[in-house]
């Protein structure tokens, strides 16, 4: 190609062009993949000349000049990337894939250009040496040490050949973490269990059997299909009365990225914790847990190591009461063979359902997708005023998602909100929020954001709209926590806004949203059955609430071995080049209750942390359970719906973002340090 037509191409490029959408959102339908590497091109250069013109001014350092000035330099490669590395995850083919292989490392190569350059980092550490004399907001000087700090852990004091792998260490951490994402795409999509005898169809609910039906007829096959996919998965293994069935899902969804074929991961996983090890001792820590734990609220693996030694004590008993109840019922059901992972959620939704008199099946006409958004929204409008108007003229990269603005109480307007519900072959699996252009005000420019909630839940069929489970309920709560988070930021600096906060601190405001999950009060303004518009009866509310801590003790060693399991990935002390299974099982062995299932692997498939950014971090998810349990406490107490409390929380939480130390932050909230018995009360641990 002649630079003449690169000229050309870039001229009419819509990722290069203002865009006149509706809030400025991404003009989708008009970006085409060939579109994506010349604007990166185009972007790179420009946002290296913004970085060299800050490195080459003659002005003495200053916090404008160089601290701010880095801060927002890059913008247009970041709306760029932005559009494309959503797209990844949420609709990508293989030219995206291939495209964002290809970027990948130039991306990498222009961060280490900023942090490895001697020349930038004197100019960063010249006004970090002043901050003592400077004129700072608080929200200026953390951005200072941060900035400060940043350059240091990205190896700016390294030298001669110790810099130059640094450099090679990120590149290759890159690309290893795209692949490994890549390849459990492919595992997911690439299984089918085609059923085409009714009779293997034995105890799953119609809802299951349609959708399976719908799915084999979009691929033009008589029957049945049943996927990886989180719902089809999920309610294939709760109800199906077919062992052998269930066996042939499970060792399927276990024994992805574990197989020995091309999208086999566990050489990527090797690679990627002798790497993370690698770069830890060459910035100076003992384990890469010790480098990411540094800018943590735990502060070091000694403290997670107790925190989840500390809940294990406490939930360990009753997982093994839990098992033990399971085993016996399933023995007066006729189970006569060892009770395996397989039959777990199968028998353990019958007990619920004998226990409690409770059936999800029961609540799912309750929870109608459209009805339960309406809830959350509304949930959204009582604790902080806001308001959610669908604006069709929002381009969107895919007929399932929407794009709503949302305005203050005061009628202002705050955000872009995308939803996207439904499974399809082009999305990861799970679900999450995302910003494609984060909150700031720097220098008198306010940019409101635009933020992605994207989920896979059950999809509407031919004769029904799509029915939430509880647990889809809880994860649309979850996503929406984190969508306010960056919907509400109102920082000065998009590095601050929103979710750009300690990973430990993260999930607060997502798993204090699921608190309103077994509220009766909010589920009745919104709860009808999606045929007769009966309200959810009180019966069934209770029935739901008396269910919620079932199987806590279980549910709680589960996520205890996810956290062990990454910390034992990412405390190495020495090169790991052994079995990964062996390892696996020897890190999470203390909360096992099954004889492990040769052929399966947890570690393969951990997207969290090879492929997301919980590497030493999937702790977190416990360790913000105790903040969300003590800060809905003091919902429980005021009101679900009080006002001053839900203001306390926007102020303190929501709209600060990263803006200063997280617990500084949430005792500006509470009043005090969380403690951790709100959470064993509620999970039903306490002095059990």
């Amino acid at each position: 190609m002649t630079s003449e037509n690169t000229q050309n191409e870039i001229t009419i490029n819509p990722l290069l062009t203002v865009w006149t959408t509706p809030h400025q959102t991404p003009p989708f339908p008009e970006i085409k993949h060939e579109h994506y590497i010349p604007a990166i091109d185009a972007t790179l250069k420009e946002a290296k000349d913004e970085v060299d013109q800050i490195i080459n001014a003659e002005a003495e350092p200053t916090f404008q000049n160089t601290i701010v000035a880095l801060e927002i330099c890059g913008e247009k490669l970041e709306r760029v990337t932005g559009v494309l590395f959503n797209l990844n995850s949420a609709e990508t083919d293989d030219t995206i894939q291939s495209i964002t292989r290809e970027v990948s490392p130039k991306l990498s190569e222009f961060s280490n250009y900023i942090s490895l350059n001697e020349k930038l980092f004197g100019k960063v550490k010249a006004v970090y040496q002043q901050r003592e004399q400077l004129e700072l907001t608080p929200e200026d000087r953390w951005l200072l040490e941060k900035k400060y700090l940043g350059f240091v852990r990205s190896g700016a004091n390294l030298e001669g050949e110790a810099k130059k792998r640094y450099a090679e260490i990120t590149t290759e951490l890159s690309q290893t973490s795209l692949k490994f994402g890549e390849n459990i795409l492919a595992e997911t999509n690439g299984f089918q269990l085609m059923i085409t005898d009714p009779a293997d169809l034995s105890g799953l609910p119609e809802s299951e059997i349609e959708e399976a039906a719908q799915v084999a007829k979009s691929k033009e096959k008589e029957g049945w299909i049943f996927t990886l996919h989180g719902p089809s998965f999920v309610g294939f293994m709760k109800y199906s009365d077919n062992r052998k069935l269930r066996e042939q899902m499970y060792r399927a969804y276990t024994s992805r990225g574990f197989a020995e074929n091309d999208k086999n991961n566990e050489e990527n996983i090797r690679k990627m914790v002798n790497l993370k090890f690698e770069k830890a001792n060459l910035l100076g820590f003992k384990t890469h847990a010790n480098y990411v734990l540094a800018e943590r609220m735990a502060e070091n693996p000694q403290r997670v190591n107790d925190f989840l030694q500390q809940l294990h004590a406490a939930s360990r008993p009753v997982a093994q009461k839990e098992f033990a109840e399971v085993l016996d019922f399933a023995r007066s059901l006729g189970l006569d063979q060892p009770l395996e992972r397989w039959d777990w959620s199968y028998y353990s939704e019958k007990l619920k359902n004998a226990s409690y008199g409770f059936d999800e099946q029961q609540v799912k006409p309750y929870f109608q997708l459209e009805k339960v958004c309406d809830g959350v929204f509304d949930l959204a409008t009582r604790l902080y005023g806001l308001t959610f108007v669908v604006n069709r003229e929002i381009p969107v990269y895919h007929a399932d998602a929407t794009g709503y603005e949302v305005y203050d109480q005061d009628g202002s307007f705050l955000s872009v909100l995308y939803v996207d519900f439904f499974p399809r072959e082009g999305k990861s699996g799970g679900a999450w929020m995302n910003d494609l252009r984060p909150e700031s005000h720097v220098n008198g420019k306010q940019i409101r954001p635009i933020i992605t909630i994207v989920c896979n839940f059950t999809k509407p069929t031919e004769t029904k709209p799509s029915l939430l489970t509880f647990n889809e309920v809880t994860t649309l709560l979850h996503e929406f926590g984190h969508a306010l988070h960056g919907m509400l930021a109102n920082t000065t600096y998009p590095s601050h806004s929103g979710t750009n906060v300690y990973r430990d601190f993260v999930e607060l405001p997502s798993q204090i949203m699921e608190n309103w999950a077994t509220q009766k009060e909010w589920l009745d303004l919104f709860a009808v059955h999606y045929e007769t518009g009966e309200q959810i009866p009180a019966e069934l509310v209770q029935k739901l609430i008396d269910a919620e801590n079932f199987q806590s003790g279980y549910a709680c060693e589960r996520q205890l071995s996810f956290g062990l399991n990454d910390m034992a990935w990412h405390s190495i002390t020495e090169p790991m080049n052994g079995d990964i299974v062996e390892f696996e099982q020897a890190a999470i062995a203390p909360t096992e209750l099954f004889t492990p299932v040769k052929g399966s692997c947890l570690s393969t498939a951990f997207s969290h942390i090879f492929a997301g950014g919980y590497a030493a971090g999937y702790y977190g998810y416990k360790w913000a359970e105790v903040l969300d349990a003590d800060a809905f406490s003091l919902f429980k107490t005021k009101g679900i719906f009080d006002k001053d409390t839900a203001m306390a929380f926007r102020k303190n939480i929501l709209e600060k973002g990263g803006t200063e130390h997280p617990m500084k932050l949430y005792k500006a909230f509470r009043g005090q340090e969380p403690s951790i018995e709100p959470l064993l009360e509620r999970s039903g641990l306490k002095n059990l």
